[in-house]
């Protein structure tokens, strides 16, 4: 070679529907598409110059969300389908990528790498804490696992609310074992369980609600937990009780050396949040922001 680029532009021509990086083939693969439909695409689509997409949307054969759907399998940005997952549509994310309320999980995600994830913290955890319930803190801890997920970062979602449980009803798991009865050591870290059609996402639910959550919180395996599943994840969550109600919130904020507050717009008392926030600081743990629901 010379040394010289030699660039030769032309229109493309449409890739075979056996390449595994169509289209066509993920959304045949899908059973979205019939595969004489995709034939019919392909024609229209040689003879039209046109791409797979529009060549499908203009013959009527394609919507917007098969398109959206193929591109988020091409580009490992997997969402689910209603009527094919466990998972509860409450979990936006899972569901509606593109939807505009998303992309506020997206800038929080993005505040949250540059002010502790990348900052490599020794435990990688955050915890979320709210003053008190019904604020939206297990809302906002379980779309935001799901946009972690979605960065490609290995995310862990753990439900340390001991007390009133709901990510494995979330996320459609099974609840006979979790955070629970690993703090009781009645069994290990396999009681972390996959989310089924998200890539990097898993959750640790928090199992069978138990007479003495604080003491269970404050064993010695409580510490040792964290720095077990450390190695495994890039982000790990923490969904927590209302930190105005018992002590949990705030073992669970040291223990993780980190915390996102939660307030539900025009419902929290600012004297709550601020002494959540001071229960925390107290403990030696950093107060990385404060989330406003308006969810």
């Amino acid at each position: 070679m010379d040394g010289k680029v030699i660039a030769t532009v032309s229109a493309p021509k449409p890739a075979p529907l056996h390449d595994r990086r169509t289209i066509g083939a993920v959304l045949v693969d899908a059973g979205r598409l019939k595969i004489e439909d995709a034939e019919r695409i392909l024609q229209l689509q040689r003879e039209s110059n046109l791409s797979f997409g529009e060549a499908g949307l203009k013959l009527g054969l394609l919507s917007q969300a098969d398109i959206d759907y193929a591109l988020s399998r091409q580009f490992d940005h997997p969402y689910l389908q209603p009527s094919q997952s466990a998972v509860s549509t409450e979990v936006l994310a899972a569901y509606s990528p593109s939807a505009p309320q998303i992309e506020g999980f997206r800038a929080l995600r993005s505040q949250l790498m540059l002010r502790w994830f990348d900052t490599e913290p020794v435990t990688k955890a955050l915890a979320i804490i709210s003053a008190e319930r019904n604020e939206g803190r297990s809302f906002i801890t379980a779309n935001l696992a799901v946009v972690f997920s979605q960065l490609g970062e290995r995310t862990l979602l753990v439900d340390a609310d001991l007390r009133h449980p709901v990510q494995h009803r979330l996320f459609g798991l099974n609840n006979g074992v979790g955070l629970s009865t690993l703090l009781a050591e009645r069994t290990g870290t396999e009681a972390v369980q996959r989310v089924p059609g998200l890539l990097n996402l898993s959750v640790l639910p928090a199992g069978p609600v138990p007479p003495n959550p604080q003491e269970l919180l404050e064993r010695s395996v409580s510490r040792r937990l964290l720095q077990q599943l450390a190695p495994h994840f890039d982000v790990i969550l923490l969904d927590t009780p209302a930190a105005s109600e018992t002590a949990d919130a705030q073992i669970i904020a040291i223990r993780s050396g980190a915390a996102l507050i939660v307030a539900r717009k025009n419902s929290a008392r600012s004297w709550r949040v601020q002494g959540a926030s001071d229960t925390v600081v107290q403990g030696k743990a950093s107060i990385v922001g404060a989330v406003l629901n308006d969810f």
